[in-house]
């Protein structure tokens, strides 16, 4: 039997959006999925609802290729989860990112971020302070990839390494 004292009290998913395109003419904050991002973005939802990781809450920055992301991966998951659009996890700078997230309310046992980088990359390595992808996570956050965060605390009590990172799923190895 396992004690509830083994089982993580918080889950932080942070997804990069999939791969987007750069058409000419396009602003940033406008620029839609490619046809790679497309594709990877469904692999990644499938991937969440058969290994549980299911949120209770999901954070979509506004940029058009996160929305798109959302759409995609949303719509293999439960009609349930509660979504809200914040604008300012847009080119959001580790710092803004971990105040959004200790600004959660802390009946949300599981929350997802859809985000860019290299905010995601910056606050996923802050956080997690051990675990095996660790290394690889230094290197690159992948376009469509997913970052797995355990904490033993809530989000206000967050500090640099208090988490694990479980897990970094990128699209290519699904």
């Amino acid at each position: 039997m396992t004690s509830d004292t083994t089982l993580p009290r918080y889950r932080l998913l942070l997804l990069r959006h999939a791969k987007s395109a750069w058409p000419d003419g396009i602003p940033d904050h406008d620029r839609p999925l490619a046809t790679r991002g497309l594709r990877a973005a469904p692999l990644m939802a499938r991937y969440m609802a058969r290994e549980a990781l299911i949120p209770d809450l999901a954070l979509v920055s506004t940029a058009r290729r996160t929305q798109e992301t959302w759409a995609l991966v949303g719509a293999e998951l439960p009609a349930s989860i509660e979504r809200r659009d914040v604008d300012e996890i847009y080119e959001a700078p580790a710092e803004r990112l971990a105040a959004i997230i200790r600004a959660t309310d802390a009946s949300v046992r599981t929350l997802l971020l859809v985000g860019h980088n290299p905010g995601l990359q910056d606050v996923t390595l802050d956080l997690a302070g051990h675990g095996d992808d660790l290394a690889r996570l230094r290197e690159k956050f992948p376009t469509g990839a997913l970052a797995v965060i355990d904490f033993a605390v809530g989000w206000q009590d967050m500090t640099e390494g208090s988490g694990r990172l479980e897990r970094l799923v990128v699209p290519r190895s699904l």
